[in-house]
């Protein structure tokens, strides 16, 4: 992808992501902190938390990918640093998911036909997971026919812009 398309691509994406962020997850949150007992989500309130972390950091990779790409100065080595400890910390994040699970499944006295949240609670965790390996691992979004032709052609997933832009030190 040329750098004039990545431009525009990145500006209506990180918008998107951006509103997803502080938006679409933070709403689905208090929906269902206002709509279910504190018993029966606590597994799906960590996953949307963990969510919004990551999401976050995507978001602000974004902004700084097409800040750079348009030719804007941002402050490398801190951004950098950031990254790096938000991968970090994302790795604990989806360490401590088992326990959140556990203590949910502890509440509910281990019956696990009784709430559906708790399958939900499953999906949001796992897409959490998903968006870290998407951001800092591998491109799992497939949205546009240069990642489908790239797939096509090397028979893999593309490595992640973030792990790339990581392992070079500059975003």
């Amino acid at each position: 992808m040329t750098r004039a398309r990545l431009i525009q691509r990145l500006k209506w994406y990180y918008p998107a992501e951006k509103f997803h962020t502080y938006f679409t997850v933070p709403v689905l949150l208090i929906y269902v902190i206002y709509s279910y007992p504190i018993q029966d989500i606590i597994f799906i309130v960590y996953g949307l938390v963990v969510c919004t972390v990551i999401l976050y950091q995507g978001q602000l990779y974004w902004k700084l990918k097409l800040n750079s790409l348009k030719g804007e100065n941002i402050n490398q080595e801190k951004n950098i640093v950031f990254f790096k400890k938000s991968k970090k910390l994302n790795i604990y994040l989806i360490g401590l998911m088992p326990l959140f699970l556990l203590l949910q499944l502890t509440l509910q006295e281990w019956k696990l036909s009784i709430n559906v949240m708790l399958y939900w609670g499953i999906l949001s965790n796992a897409f959490a997971v998903l968006e870290y390996i998407n951001y800092y691992h591998l491109q799992l979004m497939v949205d546009n026919k240069y990642d489908i032709e790239y797939i096509i052609r090397n028979k893999k997933l593309k490595k992640a812009s973030l792990a790339k832009d990581l392992m070079n030190n500059k975003i």
